[in-house]
């Protein structure tokens, strides 16, 4: 298969299940009366960042689909996705602050890990993983805090 359209695909496929995700578990008038912190972002930031996080997420799966589809790597990467997308119901959709808490925290240790092993193998994939990294560890703090205030 032509790796383009294999990357085209991983990366469709990655960002519209997070969008319908996103469209699937709106923020709504529950997250809106909870007490958030001082550095809460505006709302209007987290579209497009995972946005661009998804692209990366996808184009990363493609590279590992493409050369190392039965690695421990690829396991990672599919572990990461899962834990990403079941975020999102738990926190806005069943209003399970705790136990979105304990999901964003093992999506936390599957990214390092993944970061950690990809380092060795495919240098550009684990540095894309780093903002996506980055990104969710600020989500956690952001959900820690709001599971504390509330």
């Amino acid at each position: 298969m032509n790796r383009l359209l294999v990357t085209l695909l991983f990366i469709a496929v990655v960002l519209g299940i997070g969008l319908l995700i996103g469209i699937s578990n709106p923020p709504g008038e529950w997250y809106q009366s909870l007490v958030k912190p001082a550095f809460n972002p505006p709302n209007w930031i987290f579209a497009p960042v995972w946005s661009a996080l998804y692209m990366m997420i996808g184009f990363v799966g493609a590279r590992l689909f493409l050369d190392h589809p039965r690695s421990s790597a690829m396991r990672l990467w599919l572990a990461q996705l899962l834990l990403n997308f079941a975020w999102s119901p738990m926190f806005f959709g069943f209003h399970q602050v705790e136990l979105a808490l304990v999901v964003i925290l093992a999506l936390g240790v599957c990214i390092l890990l993944f970061i950690a092993m990809a380092m060795k193998r495919d240098r550009l994939s684990a540095m894309l993983f780093i903002p996506y990294g980055v990104w969710v560890a600020f989500a956690t703090l952001l959900n820690g805090a709001i599971m504390i205030l509330n």
